[in-house]
């Protein structure tokens, strides 16, 4: 092929509350709660850590830890993760550890199992499932990010309560609610098993943690347990308001440097690629609306869990060979969702790739396509952008155009650097 079209870089202008003393707000907020009352002396409190890749986790969880030994408690972490990290013990302590939750940083021990206690029936009739460390602690605390869930639609969707279900129900958990699901919804199955958890697994508060559109932490508030439901209502509107987006309505193209857990629980995350209803085009409503989607890469984290795959209709050779295909399997299976697992066609190079893809964009000139190229669906402050949409960036408000159009950047491999390599 002769002729690329010419990309330009644009950095989004986002609303960007952030927190700049993250251990100071966490012993704030969770002092409003005077915990001191139901926590005593001696007593042992569960504190949950997830798979998400959410910013300043590690500091979160030890001022979490700080402020509950100074109650004299005596804390310890749990890994509440369902079914990621291949749904093995060991799994999942390296996942929390990749985020830097140590026990030498945050000083105290991490008890990871897959072993839960099954606590009751919920009212639909299957077995309510929670991390046996967990249920035998004196307290537990969850900690978790309030966010638009990647499948499901609601006034509650991932965040607290999702982390007491899906997170602390651990592998078996996960596969049982997930299946709930199916039968019922998940607007029903989270509050069901959610009102279980809180009557019987001791929770002594939660902490909410929001995002904004940079991947920073915006806000932070304790929660008390019998005000999980309201609370979590309340901070998904801040979340989908503070939430990166793409620029522009419609795209041809979107080239995805990398995707993995840590980045979405469906690797990129559906409702910024505009595929939360379907794997391979946007609902009537649902925006932006992109043609084709062509993955590069895993990010290190994800440790081969290459969920959300599925999604992207092509992706590098490099990209598939990376995938643990046991463990995305089985992460995909237990979420409900095997095509997330599907492997799209797959070509060694970038160059192979693009000259499959953009003569297929129907009669547009392949110079006048519109491509989007972003590192991943948490990162899309800045990206690079195609001439096509030149014009609709000069007359944006919320776009700052940093460069004037180049070429592609392949180099003599035909294969293009991170996006994040490319410079301004």
């Amino acid at each position: 092929m002769s002729e690329y079209p010419e990309i330009f870089r644009i950095r989004q202008k986002f609303d960007r509350p952030v927190i700049e003393d993250i251990a100071g707000e966490v012993e704030s907020q969770l002092a409003r709660l005077n915990l001191g009352g139901s926590i005593q002396p001696g007593q042992s409190v569960a504190i949950s850590a997830g798979s998400r890749g959410i910013a300043n986790i590690h500091i979160i969880i030890k001022s979490i830890v700080d402020h509950l030994k100074g109650l004299g408690a005596e804390p310890f972490i749990v890994p509440a993760m369902g079914s990621h990290g291949g749904a093995t013990a060991q799994g999942q302590q390296g996942i929390v550890e990749g985020y830097g939750i140590t026990e030498a940083f945050c000083g105290c021990p991490i008890r990871s199992s897959m072993e839960t206690v099954i606590v009751c029936d919920a009212q639909e009739g299957f077995p309510v499932h929670f991390d046996k460390n967990a249920y035998g602690a004196d307290h537990v605390l969850v900690c978790g990010r309030v966010k638009p869930h990647t499948s499901y639609v609601g006034d509650i969707e991932s965040g607290l309560m999702k982390m007491m279900l899906i997170g602390l129900g651990k592998y078996e958990g996960a596969k049982t609610y997930h299946r709930a699901i199916k039968d019922f919804s998940f607007a029903q199955i989270i509050r069901s098993v959610a009102r279980e958890v809180l009557a019987k697994c001791r929770i002594v508060a939660g902490l909410a943690v929001v995002e904004n559109g940079y991947d920073e932490t915006a806000k932070i508030q304790a929660v008390a347990p019998d005000e999980f439901e309201e609370r979590e209502k309340e901070l998904l509107v801040l979340a989908k308001q503070w939430m990166p987006r793409l620029p522009f309505k419609q795209a041809d193209l979107l080239i995805v440097d990398k995707i993995g857990k840590n980045i979405s629980g469906s690797g990129m995350d559906s409702n910024v690629v505009g595929r939360k209803y379907l794997d391979h085009r946007a609902g009537e409503e649902e925006w932006p609306k992109i043609r084709t989607i062509f993955l590069r890469g895993l990010t290190e984290e994800t440790h081969g869990n290459a969920t959300g795959i599925g999604m992207a209709e092509f992706a590098l050779t490099r990209a598939v060979d990376a995938m643990d295909v046991a463990v995305t399997r089985r992460n995909c299976i237990t979420g409900g969702s095997p095509t997330a697992a599907m492997v799209p066609l797959h070509y060694a190079s970038d160059r192979e790739v693009l000259e499959v893809t953009l003569p297929e964009m129907g009669l547009t000139a392949i110079s006048d396509t519109k491509v989007m190229w972003i590192h991943n669906t948490l990162e899309v402050s800045e990206l690079e952008c195609s001439r096509a949409y030149l014009d609709e960036a000069r007359e944006s408000n919320e776009i700052e155009i940093l460069t004037d159009p180049r070429p592609l950047p392949l180099d003599k491999n035909g294969n293009l650097p991170n996006v994040t390599e490319v410079g301004a």
